[in-house]
C-alpha cells in the first residue's frame, strides 16, 4: 500500500513536493488505511468521523495535499485563478480567470483544459483530474501529467480513491 501511495502523490504532485513531504503522507496514509483505529487513537487531533463519505486513508492523502497540488473551488473561474497562482509570475496563460465568469461549467472547464493540455508538452501537457470526493467545494481535482493518467487511474484502483478526468466527467455530467 505504501509503495502504491508514493507513487500515487509522486505522480499527482507532478514535481510540486519533495520526497519525504511524499514519504511522510504515504505513510501516514497507509497505517490509517491499515488500521483506522489505531491511527486515530495516535493522533487525538485528527478531525475524522465515520460520517465521512470516504475512507480514513484516502482524507489523510487528500487532506495533506498542498493548495499547489490539491485544487478546490466553487467555480471554475476560482479554480483557475488557483491554478494560474500555483504556477507562480513566470509563467505566462492564453487565457484569464475573468473570462471564465460568465461561461458555462463545461465551456469553462473545457477553456482550462485545452490550456493547460498545451503547456509541458514533454510529458503530454497536463490533464485535469477529479481526485476523491469533494468535501467542503464542488470542484476538487490535480494536475496531472497527460502520460502519467493511466498510471494514476491504476494507482487510485489500487488504494481505492476515486478519479477520473475532469472534462469527460463533466461531459458525461452535462449529458445524462
Amino acid at each position: 500500500m505504501k509503495t502504491a501511495l508514493v507513487e500515487l502523490i509522486s505522480k499527482i504532485s507532478s514535481g510540486c513536493m519533495d520526497e519525504n513531504d511524499i514519504t511522510k503522507i504515504a505513510d501516514e496514509a497507509a497505517q490509517a488505511y491499515a488500521d483506522p483505529d489505531a491511527f486515530l487513537a495516535a493522533n487525538p487531533d485528527i478531525n475524522y468521523d465515520d460520517t465521512f463519505p470516504i475512507s480514513l486513508g484516502e482524507w489523510v492523502v487528500i487532506g495533506s495535499l498542498p493548495e499547489t497540488v490539491l485544487f478546490q473551488a466553487d467555480t471554475y473561474m476560482d479554480l483557475f485563478e488557483q491554478i494560474v497562482a500555483s504556477f507562480g509570475p513566470g509563467v505566462a496563460f492564453n487565457i484569464k480567470p475573468k473570462q471564465l465568469a460568465k461561461t458555462e461549467d463545461l465551456t469553462a472547464l473545457n477553456r482550462i483544459q485545452i490550456q493547460m493540455g498545451s503547456m509541458n508538452k514533454d510529458n503530454g501537457g497536463y490533464v485535469l483530474m477529479n481526485l476523491s470526493q469533494p468535501l467542503d467545494d464542488e470542484i476538487q481535482l490535480v494536475l496531472v501529467y497527460g502520460n502519467d493518467v493511466p498510471r494514476v487511474l491504476e494507482l487510485c484502483g489500487e488504494v481505492g480513491i476515486h478519479a477520473e478526468p475532469s472534462l469527460e466527467a463533466l461531459k458525461v455530467a452535462v449529458h445524462v
